[in-house]
């Protein structure tokens, strides 16, 4: 095994594997503490899920641990397969090649690169979780930030399940009404993102480093696919290398299944349902229930059909899917670990909540 270290004496130049003592960061790290969040969560997650599992809601559980463990029991079912789905694709991300990435996505800071990557989040049939993986993927990839925020906006219930599953419950014309919109409020957030980092306001992705190596799509596209070979061998490490690199999302999405349920056994959902009627006050009041109760979009779905059908307000239940993506806290700190940045992450509401708000409020006067 090669050491990347191999002669302590040996000259080494600022960016080698071993720093001098001045420099921070090592190739041999301290061992590092344990990921307390992501252990802690996790571990109530798998207790409620195996609760409800093995008892079924026996007469001997609280009434609050019946409620928390069936919520934990019935969002991992929906989950399961799109968080499957996005390890394969964060694995198979590191397999291609970043300039193949960014000939797909075309050139940050232009409309062109903002709105392939809106579509590109359209096409995925993800959960909002794991496109939430995918899409920090890219950004390692050296998408711009207005292309990683147009991806993870656009996409989250979007894909072609959820889609078909909302037409069912809320008719096409309301379905196709909402899709357009969010690819709008998509395409102006990633249009918004990439000025501010234009101007200096915010950092550009330090990934970056252009558009590909000159090389047409298919071309590059061919080459790939020509070096292709399936072995078990490989699509274990394909499954190894996504779960590695998905472990940020995972700390928060477990957060984040904690929390919500832990809101639906201490606080009635009719309670919020009730009061999402077509007013400003239900929009505002939508928009508090849309940041509080941490959702997939396999479960923000029939809740937002349920504010369409029951209290009468699209633009409430619009604004119930799309601000649910924009003030998402696994999705805020999910971007500040992966920018580094405070800013960035802050400014995800910051430029997307007012147009929804806009929208929202609009979709409720034309139905009123």
């Amino acid at each position: 095994m090669t050491n990347c270290c191999e002669e302590k004496t040996a000259p080494k130049p600022a960016s080698a594997c071993c720093p001098s003592e001045q420099q921070e960061q090592s190739c041999h790290p301290q061992k590092s503490r344990p990921d307390y969040l992501l252990w802690v969560s996790g571990s109530i997650v798998l207790t409620c899920y195996l609760l409800y599992w093995l008892l079924d809601g026996h007469p001997s559980m609280p009434q609050w641990l019946v409620v928390m463990s069936a919520g934990v029991f019935e969002l991992m079912n929906r989950m399961w397969w799109g968080l499957l789905a996005a390890v394969i694709f964060v694995g198979l991300l590191e397999r291609i090649p970043r300039d193949l990435v960014m000939s797909t996505l075309g050139r940050g800071g232009t409309f062109n690169g903002v709105a392939r990557a809106t579509f590109a989040g359209l096409l995925l049939d993800l959960c909002s979780h794991g496109i939430l993986m995918v899409g920090t993927k890219l950004y390692e990839r050296g998408a711009s930030l207005g292309q990683l925020m147009a991806f993870l906006i656009a996409s989250p219930w979007n894909s072609l399940s959820l889609t078909i599953i909302l037409i069912a419950l809320i008719g096409f014309g309301w379905t196709a009404t909402f899709v357009l919109l969010s690819m709008l409020v998509g395409i102006v957030t990633g249009l918004i993102f990439d000025r501010l980092v234009s101007n200096g306001t915010l950092p550009a992705n330090p990934n970056h480093n252009g558009v590909g190596n000159g090389d047409s799509l298919s071309k590059q596209l061919g080459d790939l696919l020509k070096t292709v070979r399936i072995t078990p061998a490989g699509i274990a490490k394909v499954l190894k290398d996504g779960l590695k690199d998905s472990r940020m999302v995972f700390r928060w999405l477990f957060f984040g299944i904690v929390l919500a349920t832990a809101i639906r056994a201490f606080v009635p959902m009719d309670t919020y349902q009730t009061l999402f009627g077509p007013t400003v006050a239900g929009l505002f009041l939508t928009l508090l229930a849309a940041t509080l109760i941490e959702v997939c979009s396999e479960g923000s779905t029939p809740i937002a059909a349920d504010i369409v059908t029951r209290a009468a307000a699209p633009g409430n239940g619009f604004t119930f899917l799309m601000a649910g993506v924009a003030t998402d806290y696994t999705e805020v700190m999910v971007l500040k670990d992966l920018t580094q940045s405070w800013k960035i992450a802050l400014f995800l509401p910051l430029v997307s909540l007012p147009q929804i708000l806009v929208i929202g409020w609009a979709l409720n006067q034309v139905s009123y």
